[in-house]
């Protein structure tokens, strides 16, 4: 079992009084908890679980850090908004983005049209403690990834303050306790999550 099939082993099982009316996209820092807590959300929410990164290294049959190191990040990133603009465009379910992907203008542009972006605000010290004993994260790969992470943690927060919704991430909170903030934060917009009965 992986360690994402063992986070979300203890995450209570769906309950159908939800409708979900648009694709909700998580955005927001590697580390966040994007992939784990949109999982999460998925589960209790009974909708299908999508993410953009997976989908790209499915479709190149390579891993996200061998893309960027084959073809470049200009070439990820290209990839990324089609990916991310058919997912869209397919059903309606709970995205995890890459990192990057809300930068682009364009992507921003496609999830408002389509969907909902939902930062998910981590502190810094947070994602480090997440990221720092992993080697999949190719942005880091420098002589001192903790001042990178800084840097692109500076750099990226102002634009993921543009999401219509945030919830804010903390170390002592459970991925169910953080899904269960996200479905709160959700149900303030009814024209994304509906309450269907009691």
């Amino acid at each position: 079992m992986s360690e994402i099939d063992q986070s979300t082993a203890n995450i209570r099982r769906p309950n159908p009084r939800f409708r979900l009316k648009k694709t909700v996209a998580l955005v927001g820092m590697m580390g966040a908890g994007k992939t784990a807590v949109g999982r999460a959300v998925a589960l209790k929410l009974d909708v299908p679980f999508l993410d953009s990164d997976a989908e790209i290294e499915a479709a190149a049959n390579l891993s996200v850090p061998e893309i960027f190191q084959r073809d470049g990040e200009v070439f990820f990133r290209r990839r990324e908004t089609e990916v991310i603009r058919r997912l869209l465009e397919t059903q309606n379910g709970i995205l995890s983005t890459g990192g990057g992907a809300y930068l682009a203008e364009l992507n921003r542009k496609n999830i408002t049209q389509s969907g909902v972006a939902l930062w998910l605000d981590a502190p810094l010290d947070l994602l480090w403690s997440r990221v720092k004993n992993k080697d999949t994260r190719p942005l880091l790969r420098t002589d001192n990834p903790r001042a990178t992470l800084a840097e692109i943690f500076a750099a990226r927060t102002p634009i993921y303050k543009l999401s219509e919704l945030c919830v804010a991430c903390a170390a002592e909170l459970s991925i169910d306790a953080m899904a269960e903030r996200v479905i709160d934060t959700l149900l303030t917009r009814p024209d994304v999550l509906e309450l269907i009965d009691e």
